[in-house]
């Protein structure tokens, strides 16, 4: 079940453990995409906090928000760019978007294949999407008071399965949120020391978010006709040879 926008809001914008999960999950996607220049860069579920780096550059930007979710107008005191969608039919052209971030959009879903068929339909060729779920070994996906202890936790396995039953394929992947999910002064203050040193010993921790970033898997076209050359070919229609002088 999806959370309510206001709630999402209310933690991203208004805490400082929300702001501390906002900057280190953003941090790690501007390593994976650091620029989006002349792109169309979407988001789905609630990854608006994500896009704010692209919206300068990028040829266009969309916040796509589930209608169980509701919407908020976005970004503040700027245009609108977001928008309230069914989850299983977004209003975006087929093929038309090059960099789609989903947050707090698939665990949440009680219609997960539809979401990535949805994300499948409107990447277009070389497009690329970034999934981020909460981790099942982590310590957020175990904490209620925020959003990533709501929906279903995945494995990195399990992830990946799931996106291959769709027609992606898995290019890299990352974590973030190696910080406690806690709201105490101390650890809010060291938020991004401990990601520091979260990334340099993340084989043997796991932090509070996977990111898998998947292209769009293309199958090859086949040909009409016959599939391979006929190996004696009548030439009766060829014409006949020319006569030569006895």
């Amino acid at each position: 079940m999806h959370l309510d926008v206001l709630d999402l809001r209310q933690f991203y914008y208004r805490t400082r453990l929300g702001r501390a999960a906002q900057t280190a999950i953003r941090a790690r996607v501007l390593k994976l995409w650091p620029d989006a220049q002349g792109q169309t860069v979407a988001g789905f579920g609630f990854a608006v906090p994500l896009l704010r780096p692209y919206l300068a550059t990028a040829r266009r930007t969309i916040g796509l928000m589930p209608g169980p979710q509701g919407v908020m107008h976005w970004p503040a005191g700027q245009p609108n760019v977001s928008v309230l969608c069914e989850e299983t039919l977004w209003p975006v052209e087929t093929g038309t978007v090059d960099r789609l971030i989903c947050l707090h959009g698939l665990e949440t879903s009680e219609h997960p294949s539809a979401v990535l068929e949805e994300a499948q339909r409107v990447l277009g060729p070389g497009g690329r999407a970034l999934f981020i779920v909460p981790n099942r070994a982590g310590m957020w996906a175990r904490r209620d008071g925020t959003p990533f202890g709501f929906g279903r936790p995945y494995s990195q396995g399990q992830l990946d399965v799931q996106l291959k039953r769709h027609a992606f394929v898995p290019e890299r992947h990352a974590t973030a949120l190696y910080m406690p999910p806690s709201r105490h002064p101390f650890w809010l203050k060291s938020s991004a020391l401990c990601e520091k040193w979260g990334h340099a010993v993340s084989p043997v921790m796991s932090g509070g978010v996977l990111m898998v970033e998947a292209s769009k898997q293309v199958h090859k076209p086949i040909r009409p006709g016959l599939a391979e050359k006929v190996r004696n070919p009548l030439r009766i229609l060829e014409g006949s040879p020319e006569a030569k002088p006895v």
